[in-house]
């Protein structure tokens, strides 16, 4: 039995609790992808259009969070013709537990993809015993 997929396009997803806001300006939600092997957790988020230089990754209290802005890429002469391409910030928080090890946690951003590489603590990692007779 075979089985097809559509590709479903999300948009940036605005982050609509005004409470939570405290600036002006669109703040979006990255949409993210959290996947698991023996030795780590890896946690992709998309931000089209951020760099490194508007990428915040910060670590407290075991709350991760990532906050990024998009600027514009208008010419200063420029005049908008089509406007689709929304700009604002990012922001996004996330919970950490114990089996991460906080003191290796490695943040890479290529092609607007942030990639977090969590490391898990030695013992949070599976083994195999050995049983003797």
């Amino acid at each position: 039995m075979s089985e097809t997929r559509e590709l479903q396009v999300r948009e940036k997803q605005e982050v609509n609790v005004p409470a939570e806001q405290t600036r002006p300006g669109l703040v979006f939600s990255p949409l993210v992808d959290i996947f698991e092997t023996d030795k780590d957790i890896v946690l992709l988020a998309d931000m089209p259009g951020v760099s490194t230089d508007n990428l915040d990754v910060d670590l407290r209290e075991n709350i991760l969070t990532l906050s990024a802005e998009v600027v514009s890429g208008k010419g200063e002469n420029e005049q908008d013709i089509l406007k689709e391409y929304a700009v604002g910030k990012f922001y996004r928080q996330f919970t950490l537990s114990e089996v991460i090890d906080q003191s290796r946690i490695e943040a890479q951003l290529t092609n607007g993809v942030l990639r977090l590489v969590l490391p898990k603590v030695e013992k949070a990692t599976p083994r195999k015993i050995s049983i003797t007779s």
